[in-house]
């Protein structure tokens, strides 16, 4: 395998920069003639959702208790039998369902269809001794290795750097391999600075992504600067990544500057950090507001060319007359991005995909976030919400604040009735409000919305995000007179507990 991967790099190496950027730019051009000819509207607005996990041992045949919970690499054959994709890291599995209308029928169809592939997922690993876990950050190590070996193993393949724990995704693996790659690839994070050969440190993390499809293209750029300004809030309500694997923390640093110092969402930062490495111009960044559906497409194309992978046009289907500018799009990281896409002309969609929510403890919560996004890019547009108005600096502010923060964060927001207000119960009450306004705009019963709204309800009434959990679990494990390693390890032993009783029936509003 590694010889076979090794020459897909090279043939990637290969290819003219020069010469993609220019079938890019011609691309462009085709679908911004698309957009004016109206091939991308559609008659309905459309929702879809991805959703990312790890897998874990679960303890049934190892009969350790140490080695319970510890990171376990998915067989290939595996991933095909429960129809989920490969991610960057051989211990991943991604699931995508199929897009559906926004309506009550469509949303019902999405939760469904989650909780059917999912249940059906956890059945076929238990047999392995294998459970997928939601979670934005893994902590513990495969058995018998450290987060540092298992990050930064890798082979060299006649000048070919191989990440031994990576899937066979030729992209990823050529980052590493160009002619302008750095030596390595950083995390830089508080009290954590870790290098690796390859980008393998990214497949630390986790995350939810909802998807969102207008119904006329050229109404992308409203949305998307609302998706933009929703950002830090809704981060905020979802922040799950406080800690580190317990080897990655620098040498010498005391438990109690850790737990002070940690910032509740660290998958942003690792993204940032380990990508933006390799590059002059910050890829993983925050967007900034777009003017004009044209500038989506150009953003794209304007975009450092970082891998430029070979491109093959077969004709069979709508997208393939700007396959160069998709396959450019795969490395145009934002955390909130425009889309453009369809296999078909009646399926072609202009949608905004929303890259900031991790993944979170229960299916009920991660379908939360999705409805919540939804009912928010219906109703903002629609009510000509006022925080269009919030400068963008904010915006990105708010953002980077819920990252370190969470919901102590003290996000700025422009309320229903112009005034600007940093109290987050007025805050969650406005946002959440629109939100379940979009939803029964949507078609939903008022009952109905209030259901989908409730996980996040319930932790602004709380005040209590999956990190503030976590963080209580190790503070009161290190009370207790743990060792900072055995407090993170016990702390996400008892998260997976938690999530085994309630991830399919339950929500995180449940976990006392």
């Amino acid at each position: 395998m590694s010889k076979d991967l090794a020459g897909a790099v090279r043939d990637v190496l290969s290819v003219d920069i020069e010469t993609f950027r220019a079938d890019a730019e011609a691309d462009a051009e085709v679908v911004k003639k698309e957009l004016r000819d109206g091939t991308f509207d559609n008659h309905q607005s459309i929702v879809g959702f991805e959703y990312e996990f790890y897998a874990v041992d679960d303890g049934r045949w190892s009969g350790d208790e140490d080695l319970a919970c510890s990171l376990m690499r998915v067989p290939r054959r595996m991933l095909e039998l429960i129809g989920f994709e490969k991610e960057l890291g051989l211990h991943n599995a991604e699931m995508s369902t199929s897009p559906q209308p926004f309506n009550p029928h469509g949303l019902r169809a999405q939760e469904s269809e989650v909780l059917a592939r999912l249940s059906a997922a956890l059945d076929c690993t238990r047999s392995e001794g294998m459970r997928l876990v939601s979670d934005a950050m893994w902590t513990i190590p495969p058995a018998g290795e450290t987060a540092g070996e298992y990050l930064g193993g890798s082979v060299d393949d006649d000048g070919i750097d191989i990440a031994t724990n990576m899937s066979d995704a030729v992209r990823y693996h050529a980052m590493a391999n160009g002619p302008d790659a750095p030596e390595t690839f950083t995390i830089e994070a508080p009290n954590v600075s870790y290098d690796a050969p390859t980008v393998m440190p990214e497949s630390l993390i986790t995350s939810i992504q909802p998807h969102y499809q207008m119904s006329h293209a050229a109404d992308l750029p409203t949305h998307f600067n609302y998706a933009v300004r929703v950002a830090g809030p809704l981060l905020a309500l979802g922040v799950n990544s406080p800690f580190f694997p317990p080897d990655l923390y620098d040498d010498g640093v005391d438990a109690e500057t850790v737990l002070a110092e940690a910032w509740d969402e660290h998958r942003v930062r690792v993204f940032e950090s380990v990508l933006n490495t390799a590059t002059e111009v910050d890829k993983v960044a925050f967007p900034r507001d777009l003017e004009t559906i044209e500038e989506a497409v150009d953003r794209v194309v304007d975009d450092e060319t970082f891998v430029p992978m070979p491109v093959t046009r077969n004709g069979e289907r709508f997208d393939d007359t700007f396959a160069t500018l998709r396959m450019k799009h795969g490395t145009y990281w934002r955390w909130v991005r425009p889309v453009f896409g369809g296999s078909s002309r009646s399926s072609a969609n202009a949608r905004i995909e929303f890259r900031p929510i991790p993944a979170q403890p229960t299916v009920r919560d991660s379908i939360a976030f999705q409805a919540a996004f939804a009912g928010l890019m219906e109703s903002l547009p629609q009510r000509q919400h006022p925080v269009a108005d919030m400068d963008w600096e904010v915006a990105r502010e708010n953002f980077y604040a819920a990252m370190r923060d969470g919901l102590d964060s003290g996000q700025r927001w422009i309320a229903n009735d112009g005034h600007e207000t940093t109290n987050p119960v007025e805050v969650y009450e406005d946002l959440l409000a629109h939100a379940t306004d979009g939803l029964t705009s949507a078609g939903c019963s008022d009952a109905e919305a209030e259901r989908y709204i409730a996980p996040l309800q319930a932790r602004v009434d709380a005040a209590r995000t999956p990190a503030s959990w976590k963080r209580e679990e190790v503070e009161s494990r290190l009370t207790d007179g743990d060792d900072l390693a055995t407090a993170i390890t016990g702390m996400q032993q008892a998260y997976i507990r938690k999530q085994s009783e309630t991830l399919l029936d339950g929500s995180f509003a449940d976990w006392v």
